[in-house]
């Protein structure tokens, strides 16, 4: 169970990217994101659907490695930047490849910056802290990108 949970956490390997493991996790995401849209259709409900089934699992998993590895926030527990980035996504007015890179870009900034109260948030315990503030950096990316739709900035 230990080796599935770490697994899922360091989303199938990002996390032990040895350069930027947060940001190769959210490229993944948005890949996966990008591929889903052009493939399959989806959209702003696939991705907050998404982000909605992998909550408690990825609380569970990020839980369950910070323990392993004896650190509050372990750098190569990446599942949390991909819940923030799908988050972030459901803000877009269209799925264009420049709203893409504006999700990866306005997502990556705000989990860098932690604006408040994400920085508070990241204080909650276990994996609720360790994926809950990047939910909160992708709802103001989220906020942003919807903001640039409803005045056509996009």
């Amino acid at each position: 169970m230990n080796r599935l949970a770490v697994l899922v956490a360091t989303w199938f390997g990002c996390g032990y990217f040895p350069v930027g493991p947060g940001t190769v996790g959210s490229l993944a995401a948005v890949l996966i994101a990008f591929v889903l849209h052009v493939y399959a259709g989806a959209g702003r409900l696939v991705f907050v659907t998404l982000t909605l089934v992998c909550l408690a699992p990825a609380i569970w998993v990020s839980t369950r490695t910070a323990r392993l590895t004896e650190k509050k926030d372990p750098g190569i527990v990446v599942i949390d930047e991909v819940l923030g980035q799908w988050l972030t996504l459901v803000g877009a007015a269209a799925y264009t490849w420049r709203n893409f890179v504006a999700a990866f870009l306005l997502f990556r900034l705000f989990d860098i910056w932690k604006p408040w109260p994400i920085r508070r948030i990241e204080r909650f315990p276990e994996g609720y802290g360790i994926v809950c503030d990047d939910l909160a950096a992708g709802l103001y990316g989220a906020l942003i990108l919807y903001i640039g739709g409803v005045f056509k900035i996009q």
